[in-house]
């Protein structure tokens, strides 16, 4: 984690792998997953913590799809591990929404549709995730129209987040004068 300066200890492959499954086996989870910031982004640190994660433990990768959605080999290479499970934390249901959240530009948020549609086609399971305060039950409905596009199931696994508003994240909301 790098905030106001400071950078967060990094740790090898062997030793993510080898504490997920510590703390697998120590509190009986079938399932593990890193969680903050963005995982996909040290594409080959992430390859070889799957390579390291036993068979017998379900790995859900937690990510915006920005980078599965620009790079479809990047999806084809996480189709070999049977034990992967993708949630895509969309930010918003439309591009506009997106745009207003993260500060990206809209046309990026296609990617994250991207990577869900690149994960149906390759057969890793997966399903979306979206932060809903800022949206209005019509972009709700036209976002679940789009997923339906993608695949029949995808608008049923729809899992709606809520925003935890942090001090970074409320300072920052205020800055783009988002009120909450």
């Amino acid at each position: 984690m790098a905030r106001e300066g400071k950078i967060g200890k990094f740790y090898s492959s062997e030793e993510v792998a080898s504490r997920l499954e510590e703390i697998a086996e120590k509190f009986g989870f079938k399932q593990a997953r890193i969680t903050g910031n963005e995982p996909t982004i040290s594409r080959e640190h992430l390859i070889s913590v799957l390579e390291k994660i036993p068979s017998t433990l379900t790995f859900i990768l937690e990510t915006n799809g920005i980078l599965l959605g620009n790079d479809e080999s990047y999806v084809k290479e996480l189709e070999r591990f049977s034990n992967l499970y993708v949630r895509v934390s969309l930010k918003g249901c439309d591009e506009e929404e997106f745009s207003r959240l993260t500060g990206a530009k809209p046309e990026a948020y296609e990617l994250q549709l991207k990577a869900l549609e690149y994960c149906v086609a390759h057969e890793i399971p997966c399903h979306p995730a979206v932060l809903i305060e800022f949206s209005k039950k019509e972009k709700i409905s036209s976002l679940k129209k789009r997923l339906g596009k993608i695949d029949e199931s995808l608008p049923r696994k729809i899992e709606f987040e809520t925003l935890i508003l942090y001090p970074h994240v409320a300072k920052r909301l205020e800055k783009l004068k988002i009120n909450f």
